[in-house]
């Protein structure tokens, strides 16, 4: 029954700097092959990954392995 945008568990994080803003978008790419979905981010066909590669933010084989940059993030 719920109505609103937010889940129930969120965070807040306000972006720091370009490392900060990088960290995040690392996290936010390797979610999928975090949670089994995929084996690597470009197999996910949802995610802004692929956008990213493009704009060469990313080589396409970028994250077969966690990323040294998300290891210690406590996110969830």
């Amino acid at each position: 029954r719920e109505k609103t945008v937010w889940q129930r568990r969120f965070w807040e994080h306000c972006i720091r700097n370009d490392e900060d803003w990088r960290r995040h978008m690392d996290y936010i790419h390797y979610n999928p092959v975090k949670h089994g979905y995929v084996h690597k981010p470009s197999l996910w066909e949802y995610s802004s990954f692929h956008k990213s590669v493009e704009e060469g933010l990313y080589d396409k084989e970028w994250g077969a392995d966690e990323p040294q940059t998300i290891r210690d993030m406590d996110c969830e």
